[in-house]
């Protein structure tokens, strides 16, 4: 079966729309860290959501289920560590070229 110009336009349609709708499906700029940052937040937001993921983990690392639905809470904020040098933004950048001609002045 060939596939047409209307096929090709309605994939594309379909996943732009996904990609607005849901924030984690990423696009074609997404690197690896912001991939892994997605992957984790939503595994920790499953377990927190759904008791008996929460139950399941709790078995296997004797804690109360509390206890793991507050550890998850508390790892998603930083679930990966901080973003590599490499993935600063260019504000940052001029903000530390600034501090250091502070201090070159000073």
């Amino acid at each position: 079966m060939a596939t047409t110009q209307q096929d090709r336009f309605n994939v594309n349609t379909q996943s732009d729309h996904v990609a607005a709708k849901y924030v984690g499906t990423g696009h074609a700029d997404t690197n690896r860290f912001e991939w892994a940052l997605n992957i984790k937040r939503d595994t920790y937001a499953s377990i927190v959501a759904n008791h008996s993921l929460a139950a399941h983990q709790a078995i296997g690392e004797h804690e109360s289920i509390g206890r793991i639905k507050y550890q998850m809470k508390q790892s998603m904020l930083l679930p990966c560590g901080t973003a590599p040098r490499a993935l600063h933004g260019e504000e940052e950048e001029e903000e530390e070229e600034e501090q250091e001609e502070e201090r070159a002045n000073a």
